[in-house]
């Protein structure tokens, strides 16, 4: 259906092909990075949240509890107790930004660090057959076949 409520009848069969190629291709990875979160002692959201503090955009391995907000798309106060609660487990360090007192960096300590590597070390091959999937699809969508 279309944000105008109507539908669009030139759908043809391989758009839904390829959408739930993509919603399995997608629900698979995110199952296996369920599992291996598990084996090194993470919830699912606790392994996004170390993964984007450490590839932050910038290359700083850092970031505030404001930029992690915007890339888990999660409320603040929901990011906010997830926070805490990784850094009680001792997974995240605070360090005072230089620029502004109010505002904190974390970054990951070296129990976070260690169990991170593992989940991105158990999910290469994953990672590269979701990536294939993705451009297999994008082929297919710029060709038309």
């Amino acid at each position: 259906m279309n944000p105008d409520g109507t539908t669009d009848q030139a759908m043809g069969a391989e758009e839904y092909r390829e959408a739930a190629a993509l919603r399995e291709g997608l629900r698979r990875f995110l199952r296996r990075s369920e599992e291996i979160a598990a084996a090194h002692g993470l919830t699912p959201q606790r392994q996004l949240l170390l993964l984007l503090i450490k590839g932050a955009p910038d290359g700083s391995e850092r970031a505030t509890v404001t930029d992690l907000t915007g890339r888990m798309q999660l409320a603040q106060n929901t990011v906010t107790d997830l926070v805490a609660r990784a850094e009680e487990a001792g997974l995240l360090t605070r360090e005072r930004s230089a620029d502004d007192g109010r505002s904190a960096y974390l970054r990951l300590s070296s129990e976070g660090e260690r169990r991170l590597a593992g989940t991105v070390a158990g999910l290469v091959a994953d990672r590269r057959r979701l990536i294939a999937l993705v451009g297999e699809l994008d082929r297919s969508q710029r060709t038309g076949t």
